[in-house]
């Protein structure tokens, strides 16, 4: 896994820490979460699959994260996985070479379209699956 050694990574992971510990511990300050346009709600890490996360006035958006899950697949073909679980029936016997291990998440975004409509909404989740996706990327 890559890991956060230096930049503006090593500064944003170290002030997460932080401000997640002073949570943890009840010692956050409300000008240390105030004024902010965008949170994000984990409760993935307590194996929470889907959910939808309530805007926190006065934000425009919030972006619930669910737990990450293990799954089997029909290999990639293009860009497209084939859950295992809805895919029609196939013309002839799956291999195990046609299988594929992979690690699913769901996100879901809430926004207040006064401030994101619905395309840039639509836009920003393409964005972020592309960029989790690729999570490496960042790093180099």
């Amino acid at each position: 896994s890559a890991r956060v050694s230096s930049g503006p990574w090593l500064s944003l992971s170290l002030k997460i820490k932080e401000l997640a510990g002073k949570a943890r511990d009840g010692k956050l300050k409300p000008e240390e979460f105030q004024g902010g346009s965008f949170s994000i709600s984990n409760l993935g890490m307590f194996g929470i699959d889907v959910f939808s996360a309530v805007i926190n006035p006065p934000q425009g958006c919030i972006l619930a994260v669910g737990t990450s899950n293990s799954k089997v697949v029909l290999k990639s073909k293009g860009t497209k996985l084939v859950d295992l679980d809805s895919a029609e029936p196939s013309q002839g016997p799956v291999e195990e070479s046609d299988l594929e291990v992979v690690t699913t998440m769901s996100v879901t975004l809430s926004a207040d379209r006064r401030m994101l409509d619905e395309a840039e909404a639509a836009q920003f989740v393409q964005a972020f699956q592309k960029n989790i996706e690729n999570a490496a990327l960042a790093f180099l």
